[in-house]
């Protein structure tokens, strides 16, 4: 596999606070590699530190076989779009596109077959005599991608482009970010704490918490099978449920309370016996009945339902923890009712409570 990036023990201290731990990452040729996390876990920080706008402590930053470690911004083959547009509003568009070519002394003509071709890309023709005042806030997101795509460079670094813009249009951009890639094949980095954004647009997520990255792995591999409690609870909307238990019968069963649940099929394979166990369950991975069946079954209360359109998102009691499951929107259950959840044991996920790291 070749590597377009590779981390190397990267280490950075504000002082006497570590913000980057030690990290390490291999990012291959044309993989688009989203940072996700909460505020203030470092994957902007990370960002800026592979775009050299933040020297390191320690450790090795290589781009295309490069040691760019301690290389300035515009030596290191980036091109970079930022949360803020951060365009020159006296200009128009072909001028903001333009700006950076001419200061590197690129010729005419090959300012001029860049724009065509990054406005042909991301269908901003029309607009490269306008001022961005005239523009929407898509579209100058939009110029702001194509200020980066005519520099002609290897790798894109993206510092959550869509988090100012509505709803509608993330959604929009989002398709165009994700056909950008499929067209250029670049390397891309992107930075977001949009899980949904993650989800859809990555080849691998690295869910980063405290300077550190917690996993790397395909969208739906994070997703199955987190790899400690904090991934499982920060991936998914809903949430993942988690309900307290023990393993007991030599790692052939949960105990929820009074219930029991069966164990073979679990994903993990056979657990050792615990006397503290969380146990995973995705809202869609259960499945609310009126009879129960031993050894595969939970029983549970209806406290209330949210109607989510196509479906109900229905929060019930269990062993006195919320729950929630997805249901079709005509097959929401009475308030009260007693019920019974039915598990799909090879969708779950056991978390040993004291470590919470994945069984």
């Amino acid at each position: 596999m070749t590597h377009s990036i590779q981390v190397k023990d990267l280490k950075l201290d504000f002082g006497s606070v570590s913000v980057l731990k030690n990290l390490n990452l291999d990012v291959a040729e044309g993989e688009f590699i989203v940072l996700l996390g909460p505020s203030g876990c470092g994957k902007s920080t990370l960002l800026n530190c592979l775009a050299g706008l933040l020297d390191i402590t320690d450790g090795e930053i290589w781009i295309k076989n490069k040691n760019v470690t301690w290389a300035e911004p515009s030596d290191r083959g980036i091109g970079m779009v930022f949360q803020s547009y951060a365009l020159y509003p006296q200009m128009t568009v072909r001028g903001n596109l333009s700006f950076g070519l001419k200061n590197a002394k690129v010729p005419k003509d090959e300012i001029d077959r860049r724009i065509a071709r990054a406005a042909e890309i991301l269908q901003i023709q029309p607009l490269l005599d306008r001022k961005p005042a005239a523009l929407s806030g898509g579209q100058r997101q939009r110029v702001a991608i194509g200020r980066a795509l005519v520099r002609d460079v290897d790798v894109f670094l993206f510092d959550e482009p869509l988090s100012n813009l509505d709803a509608k249009l993330r959604a929009e951009l989002r398709v165009e970010i994700k056909r950008l890639h499929s067209r250029l094949n670049n390397t891309m980095i992107y930075v977001t704490h949009d899980q949904i954004e993650a989800l859809t647009l990555a080849d691998r997520i690295a869910i980063m918490r405290g300077g550190i990255i917690q996993q790397l792995a395909a969208p739906q591999e994070i997703y199955n099978r987190p790899v400690n409690l904090f991934v499982a609870g920060f991936i998914g909307s809903p949430a993942m449920n988690f309900i307290k238990g023990a393993v007991v019968d030599n790692g052939r069963s949960i105990k929820l309370g009074e219930a029991k649940l069966d164990l073979a099929g679990y994903d993990g394979g056979q657990p050792t016996d615990r006397p503290q166990a969380i146990l995973g369950l995705r809202p869609e991975h259960l499945t609310i009945q009126d009879h129960a069946e031993p050894g595969h079954t939970i029983p549970a209360v209806v406290e209330l339902d949210e109607p989510m359109g196509a479906d109900s998102l229905v929060w019930l009691m269990v062993q006195g923890q919320q729950v929630s499951v997805r249901v079709p929107f005509e097959k929401r259950p009475t308030k009260g009712a007693q019920v019974h959840l039915k598990v799909d044991i090879s969708k779950a996920s056991i978390f040993d409570a004291t470590t919470e790291l994945r069984v």
